[in-house]
């Protein structure tokens, strides 16, 4: 039998990509969409949920359920970017930001856990970013929000592996996707302390997502991850100095490391 794989946030960018690149692969894919009426040119079936409402959560876990009697994956990728200076953003949409990027994947496994439990298998992937790994200016909130999503998923990892779940991380980097268009960016303020220097750093921000790498590289890292028995505890996937800004962030000095930052974002 196909292996079913529930993706939320699966009818554009990553998601859609992933989606239909496991489909090809034979997965029964499902993906998931705030209002999956208005699609029209998914390949794959979608179900209606908003991460940030647990009743919709149930309900889609359930359908899928009733459907197929199973669900083996679960791509956590449904998230959503913030940029702003932290001073300036509205406390309402940090909170929006922490529940689409953090609560939202942990209704998903909790909803989805009873299921593979019951199966005695089952994988949880969940999709944090390479910008989780350090604070990054003007970008804090969401640097925080899948920084949490990493350290959850290292914690869930563990409690669950007696039941034969295994539960990963998924980091990329810049990817071209419309994720820009679909970011809280808090406005430039006239009087703001912050305007030159944020204005600056949103179009760089941009510009790093429209030059980024081929979705479909995250596609088949996440296919070998599925087919991994014992998959690791963190992947990342993106440009190869994205990556080593990991590793030297573990070996720098921390003043170091921020003053790299500063310097490639031309803060003086």
């Amino acid at each position: 039998m196909s292996k079913v794989v529930l993706i939320t946030g699966g009818s554009s960018g990553i998601g859609k990509t992933v989606g239909i690149y496991l489909q090809k692969k034979g997965y029964k894919v499902y993906g998931s969409s705030r209002k999956p009426e208005n699609i029209t040119n998914n390949s794959f079936p979608l179900v209606a949920i908003d991460v940030r409402n647990s009743e919709s959560i149930q309900q889609a876990v359930q359908e899928i359920i009733d459907i197929e009697g199973k669900i083996d994956v679960l791509i956590n990728n449904a998230g959503v970017g913030i940029t702003g200076p932290i001073e300036e953003i509205p406390l309402e949409e940090i909170q929006n930001n922490f529940h689409t990027n953090v609560f939202g994947p942990i209704e998903m496994m909790k909803a989805v856990l009873p299921f593979m439990r019951h199966q005695n298998s089952g994988l949880i992937i969940n999709v944090t970013s390479i910008a989780g790994y350090m604070g990054l200016p003007y970008r804090g909130i969401y640097s925080a929000s899948k920084g949490a999503l990493e350290l959850i998923t290292e914690s869930i990892r563990m409690e669950v592996k007696p039941f034969n779940i295994k539960v990963t991380n998924v980091a990329p980097g810049d990817f071209a996707t419309d994720i820009a268009s679909r970011r809280f960016h808090a406005p430039i303020l006239e009087n703001s302390p912050y305007k030159k220097m944020y204005s600056q750093q949103l179009a760089t921000i941009d510009e790093h997502v429209d030059e980024g790498g081929d979705p479909i590289e995250m596609a088949k890292a996440i296919d070998k991850i599925i087919q991994n028995q014992n998959p690791k505890v963190h992947y990342k996937v993106g440009a190869f100095m994205q990556k080593f800004s990991i590793f030297l962030k573990k070996v720098l000095p921390d003043t170091t490391y921020e003053r790299i930052l500063m310097n490639h974002y031309k803060i003086k």
